[in-house]
Parts: structure tokens; C-alpha cells; sequence
């Protein structure tokens, strides 16, 4: 009974804080919560152990960190699971936020809102120790010369084509599963993952699996930024990229990418 009751006041008091002026209020699917979605599964190390309520991971961190700085209290942020795919269709979503790496393009804008960006993702080379001990090296005349996957729906597919230009047309594949099955099963050489992913993939998925180098995404005309998803015309964007905002001029953004992707140093630049 206590439990319930503790539940029920912390609860009235974060609709209280919010009615309150606050940018949010009245903006949320459910008024005084903030409905964050995730993938289903979430993986490491956007989010440990499929857990985002336990804040482990850097979305689930940046999560909480946003949804604090918005004025909502931890117990007033409710995750719900979604598929990549189902996520950046047009219409009702079931969710206020999606955090799942979706980098913020023109085209997928015309059908959904972005946030500001919360990371800029340098694309890196995953590959396997066979492949780099036959000579492929972190530069883009040795890339040019490898058998590359890509997944035709990503900011990896131009890269590929315009940036590398390899020798042989790159195979085309539905998701980035297959394309690890791919080079798991030799079908091609390579492929391009944002860095985080990369570095996973080739820990956890790939039984020789390495990441050759990245590119700087400083560097890059068109740098793959991830965005919070949010329905098209959603009201609650200026208040997202107001928390943003003040993540970043705080420091706090940098922190949390310090704390949970700090691993993706010591990975060469490709030159």
C-alpha cells in the first residue's frame, strides 16, 4: 500500500511541476509522463543488458539526462519497444520520443520530426582479422579493393559508392543482421556501421570480426547525426532540442559519451 501511494504522490507532484508552465505540459502522449521508445531488442551500447530503465547505456542515459532537464522525474519516463522500420513510418506513434540511432535525413523528415542531434556518428570499417592480415589497410586505396555489403536504406550506401568507389559494385542487402551474416559467411570483405555498432558487431557477433578504422565525421560533408524521432508536427520538439541545448552548453552531452563510448577510441582514422 505505501509503495502505491509513494507511486501515486510522485506521480501528482511531476503533473503538478509540469502544469506549471512548463514547455512540456500538456505536449505528452500521457499528461506528467514522458513515453521514450526503444529498439526490441536494445543492444549494447546504446542500451546494457536490454535494460533502459536502469540509465545503463548511452541512449538510456541521454534519455533520463533529457527527460530531467524537461522536468519530469525518473518515475515519470515509461518505455515502450519498437521496430526500427515501424518507427520512421508516417503517423500515429505510440511513443513521444524514439531513441535507436536513427540518423536524421531529408528524406525520412518529410514523414516524421527530428530532434537536434545527440551524437554525430563516424562511420567505421568492419572487416574481419583474415581480411586485414591479407592486407587491407586503413586507407581508402585499400578499401577501394575489398568485396563490400551495404544496407540500401542507410547514410552508409553513399559513402560506400561515392566516398570509397570500391573496384567491385557492393552487394545490397535488407539490414545490417544480413549483412553481418555476410561477412561472417565470406560473401564480402566489409561493411560500414556507425562506430558504436561496429565496435559491437565485431566483439560480440563476429567470432574474428575487427574494426579497421573510421572516418571523421568532422570531416564529412554530410555527417550521420542521430535524432530523437518524434511524430510529424509534434509539439514537444522545441522543448527536446530546448533540453538539448542545454545538455550540450553544459557539458553533460559530452560526458555521457565519454562514459559509454569512450571504447571507440584507438580505432585509426582512414586517410
Amino acid at each position: 500500500m505505501k509503495t502505491i501511494l509513494t507511486a501515486a504522490i510522485l506521480t501528482i507532484t511531476a503533473t503538478a511541476a509540469l502544469a506549471d508552465g512548463h514547455c512540456a505540459a500538456g505536449k505528452t502522449l500521457t499528461d506528467g509522463t514522458l513515453t521514450i521508445a526503444t529498439g526490441n531488442p536494445a543492444y549494447y551500447p546504446w542500451v546494457i543488458d536490454d535494460a533502459p530503465d536502469s540509465k545503463q547505456g548511452f541512449e538510456a542515459a541521454v534519455a533520463y539526462a533529457l527527460a530531467g532537464e524537461m522536468g519530469f522525474a525518473d518515475e515519470a519516463v515509461t518505455w515502450v519497444r519498437t521496430s526500427f522500420d515501424e518507427a520512421i513510418q508516417p503517423g500515429a506513434k505510440n511513443f513521444d520520443i524514439n531513441m535507436q540511432q536513427f540518423s536524421i535525413t531529408a528524406e525520412r523528415d518529410k514523414v516524421v520530426d527530428f530532434s537536434a542531434p545527440y551524437y554525430t556518428a563516424p562511420q567505421a570499417v568492419l572487416t574481419t582479422v583474415e581480411v586485414a592480415e591479407g592486407g587491407a589497410k586503413p586507407t581508402l586505396e585499400s578499401l577501394k579493393g575489398l568485396k563490400w555489403g551495404v544496407v540500401a536504406s542507410t547514410t552508409a550506401l553513399p559513402i560506400v559508392m561515392e566516398t570509397i568507389a570500391p573496384d567491385q559494385s557492393p552487394l545490397v542487402y535488407d539490414d545490417n543482421a544480413n549483412v553481418t551474416a555476410a561477412i561472417k559467411a565470406g560473401q564480402i570483405d566489409a561493411a560500414l556501421f556507425d562506430l558504436p555498432t561496429a565496435l559491437f558487431t565485431s566483439a560480440v557477433l563476429l567470432d574474428n570480426g575487427m574494426v579497421l578504422g573510421q572516418f571523421d565525421p568532422e570531416a564529412a560533408e554530410n555527417p550521420d547525426q542521430f535524432g530523437m524521432l518524434m511524430t510529424e508536427g509534434n509539439p514537444l520538439k522545441a522543448c527536446v532540442d530546448e533540453a538539448l541545448t542545454a545538455l550540450s552548453d553544459s557539458g553533460k552531452l559530452a560526458e555521457i559519451e565519454a562514459e559509454w563510448l569512450q571504447e571507440a577510441t584507438g580505432v585509426p582514422l582512414i586517410k
